[in-house]
């Protein structure tokens, strides 16, 4: 009997043109197309799992998923052979054996999402499709600032998901939420230990109604209590969202033992 090893894979894509990451009917989505890919390279139907899901025309540098194959893999070939099917907007950047223990969703510490905001008039062509163009001359960082604060810490955030979504608690911890200035406007850095459906659009809607005079910070505490989606802002578009990074214990990682597997190092072989 061959034993089970389970697979980890990072993977980066463009979703511009995609329904998102979850397999969906009549519709094409970057789960669908990387267990197509590893169907044809390993010849039996594969299901991989992924981290979370992305919503259509949202883009990660970092989305992590696994898989479970019974027998060793060449990764560096497998990996190679799956970016050579795959479209040119999906890429996988790493595949290594680890831990049997390992799940894509459940062992995350937390992650990472950065939401990009172009701010001045003109929208510069090259990056139309990865920023949320606001153009408003009440738009101030101040505001913005202020207002990111009363959203840190341990809080209920019903009132920023949307309906949808399958979880037994919308309790999540916002660990960080930065302003980065950078070339035409600013990116909003939200790291913690999980996001609910559309959670992170949502409360980016909420807090430019607040940059922008049409709500105060103090309404903060009063929409978090009210756990209620309709007494929020708008989600704002998903092309300016990117999934970055997927922290997960060290055990779990190449760094513990797998060395020689990153396909982004192009190695020998990444068999077990």
């Amino acid at each position: 009997m061959v034993d089970s090893k389970k697979y980890f894979m990072r993977i980066a894509y463009d979703g511009t043109r995609y329904s998102g990451w979850q397999i969906q009917p009549n519709s094409t989505s970057i789960q669908g197309l990387i267990e197509n890919a590893l169907q044809t390279v390993l010849k039996i139907p594969i299901r991989i799992i992924g981290a979370g899901r992305t919503d259509a025309g949202v883009h990660a540098l970092g989305q992590v998923a696994h898989f479970s194959y019974e027998g060793s893999l060449n990764c560096h070939q497998i990996g190679y052979a799956l970016n050579g099917l795959l479209p040119y907007d999906i890429r996988v950047k790493e595949l290594f054996p680890t831990l049997t223990s390992f799940h894509a969703q459940y062992s995350a510490l937390s992650k990472e999402y950065h939401y990009h905001l172009w701010l001045e008039k003109i929208v510069d062509p090259f990056v139309r499709l990865y920023r949320h163009h606001l153009y408003d001359k009440r738009f101030s960082l101040t505001l913005l600032q202020e207002a990111t604060f009363h959203f840190l810490g341990t809080h209920d955030f019903a009132t920023f998901a949307n309906v949808g979504g399958s979880v037994s608690t919308t309790v999540r911890t916002l660990k960080r939420l930065d302003l980065v200035e950078q070339e035409g406007g600013i990116r909003l850095e939200f790291e913690g230990d999980g996001f609910l459906y559309k959670m992170v659009r949502n409360l980016v809607g909420t807090l430019l109604e607040i940059a922008t005079g049409r709500r105060s910070a103090s309404e903060i505490s009063l929409l978090l209590a009210a756990k209620d989606r309709r007494k929020a802002g708008p989600a704002v578009s998903p092309r300016g969202l990117f999934l970055i990074k997927i922290n997960y214990p060290a055990r779990f990682e190449k760094s513990s033992g797998n060395e020689d597997t990153c396909i982004n190092d192009l190695p020998v072989s990444c068999e077990s």
